[in-house]
């Protein structure tokens, strides 16, 4: 079957490539399914993985790809009734391929509204959003919630849950694009504004949803009214200057660190719980897909990715 496969790490991504005769997995033994893959979402982890700088290392080689979309061709005894519906599947890695097989517990059904493509790009941004913003932002209705890289997979995610939380979005975006795109999702306001130097002159802001980081870090906390709250996202511009421990103390700001992926490790039920608030609130946070290409394409829709010049989330299409 055709994959994707990183054989290699390296910076330039010349480690990955496509295969045309990969293995096919195993067949479906008890309570598994194997699912045909229709559409594969990039995300941030999977261009790291691909060059070594995530904390997660798969074992060379690895197939890349952390969510994806498809259709149920086979299932095990116990899970029969899977068959033939469209679902979503995710994993730490091995999703860029044209089949996998997995537990029948890990696939779920598409919901309603969604197209396959845009199933493949809900969950990581989504699930993400309900962990940075409600159970460790404590987002509250009415609060001024700010949204760094606001028209990217992850950011427009955020702005669309908070504004359905009855939050004040307030949105940041490096193009007038990417602006739009988070105002099209929701957001109250707007502010363009240059990574490398950025000047933020907004005030009183409740609650910080940051998956950018680098320079932007300590113009955010400025931000904070007393008693605010950053939710530490990622570091797509880097790790930002140490905050100095004396501001936070002040005014009594509370650094949050929010690993969606990893709560749900840790605390099953939990993930789980996320999982089916997410999915009960798809019509409200619609991916936008600004680029697909197909499976031949991988190494370029990566590239895409480590340049910032995707819009929104980026599919594969296999």
């Amino acid at each position: 079957m055709h994959a994707a496969v990183c054989s290699r790490l390296s910076d330039d991504l010349s480690g990955l490539a496509l295969h045309a005769d990969w293995p096919e997995p195993p067949p479906p033994g008890a309570h598994e399914v194997q699912v045909a893959v229709r559409h594969v979402s990039l995300n941030f982890p999977d261009w790291l993985m691909l060059q070594g700088g995530y904390q997660f290392r798969p074992e060379l080689p690895f197939i890349p790809g952390t969510e994806a979309a498809g259709e149920v061709i086979a299932a095990g005894p116990g899970a029969e009734a899977l068959l033939g519906q469209k679902v979503m599947i995710g994993g730490r890695s091995g999703m860029m391929a044209q089949r996998v097989t997995l537990p029948a517990r890990s696939v779920r059904p598409v919901p309603a509204g969604l197209t396959l493509a845009e199933a493949a790009a809900f969950t990581v941004g989504a699930l993400t959003a309900w962990v940075g913003l409600v159970e460790r932002g404590q987002i509250k209705a009415g609060e001024r919630v700010l949204v760094t890289g606001a028209g990217g997979g992850m950011g427009r995610a955020a702005v669309q849950l908070a504004a359905h939380m009855g939050a004040h979005v307030v949105a940041l975006a490096s193009s007038p694009a990417r602006l739009q795109l988070a105002l099209d999702a929701g957001a109250h306001e707007g502010h363009l504004i240059d990574r490398e130097k950025p000047e933020i002159p907004l005030r009183d802001i409740d609650l910080v949803f940051d998956p950018v980081a680098g320079p932007l870090v300590m113009p955010l906390v400025k931000c904070l009214r007393r008693g605010g709250r950053y939710a530490i996202i990622g570091f797509t511009g880097g790790r930002g200057d140490p905050v100095p421990l004396n501001r936070l103390l002040l005014k009594e700001i509370a650094l949050v660190g929010v690993r969606a992926g990893e709560q749900g490790r840790q605390d099953p039920a939990a993930g789980v719980r996320h999982i089916a608030e997410i999915d009960a609130r798809a019509h409200h946070m619609k991916p936008h897909i600004g680029l697909e290409l197909p499976l031949s394409a991988v190494r370029d829709a990566f590239t895409a990715m480590g340049a910032g010049q995707i819009d929104g989330k980026c599919v594969i299409s296999l």
